[in-house]
């Protein structure tokens, strides 16, 4: 039986996501497991749910270091310090340096809320509502030094419905960032998605197409019904 990839999920807040990623290497047939969740802020309400679930978890509070050198010197060792062979980022709010981000070069993935390149960085709803788009998503890539720039692991799309405003937009497009991301775990921690020059690449032979992608098409607004 090949050995399961060891993953730390790294959180700031509730960590939604990251209750979405342990629950699924939760399964036997996961090819990862949960080393650790680690989050920056003490009260970060992710902590208690994954300590009440049996998961280790440690707070490297980045307050409490002097600069950002130490704080991501005393990241890392906890890190290295579970056996982790992934990082995933689950609504991890710090921006990590090139030298942190270079550790990792390819064993570290991030979801984001749009459908990259566009709206990179904060307020990606807001951003998607003023350009007027009428589909919107969410993205896991790979984490490299230029922010929501690494290459594409995996996408979601929803539609953006007349009358939206940030906050349902935001709750639509995290229904999907819950089971996108553990689907794009799956691919990378099996080895079915490798970060090769830039580039995300598949490995293996494509996966059967699944019952949730039962449509060729995503219409927003949706097209009328054939009488």
């Amino acid at each position: 039986m090949t050995a399961k990839q060891r993953i730390a999920i790294l959180i700031s807040g509730r960590g939604s996501n990251m209750m979405s990623l342990a629950e699924a290497a939760g399964t036997s047939d996961f090819p990862a497991e949960v080393a650790a969740v680690i989050a920056n802020r003490p009260d970060a309400a992710g902590i208690a749910w994954a300590a009440a679930r049996g998961i280790p978890t440690r707070v490297v509070d980045h307050k409490a270091y002097p600069n950002r050198a130490a704080f991501e010197a005393e990241l890392h060792s906890a890190i290295a310090g579970t056996g982790a062979t992934l990082v995933c980022l689950a609504g991890f709010m710090r921006v990590l340096t090139s030298g942190f981000v270079a550790k990792w070069q390819g064993r570290m993935i991030n979801i984001h809320p749009s459908l990259l390149p566009s709206f990179k960085g904060l307020h990606t709803h807001e951003q998607a509502l003023e350009a007027g788009v009428r589909i919107a998503g969410c993205t896991v890539h790979f984490v490299v030094p230029e922010m929501d720039a690494g290459p594409i692991i995996a996408q979601a799309a929803v539609p953006v419905e007349y009358g939206d405003t940030p906050d349902t937009l935001a709750q639509r497009i995290l229904s999907a960032e819950h089971q996108l991301y553990p689907q794009a775990l799956r691919l990378v921690a099996s080895g079915a998605v490798r970060m090769e020059s830039w580039r995300a690449v598949p490995r293996l032979p494509a996966p059967e197409r699944g019952e949730i992608n039962h449509v060729q098409a995503v219409f927003s607004p949706p097209l009328p019904r054939l009488r």
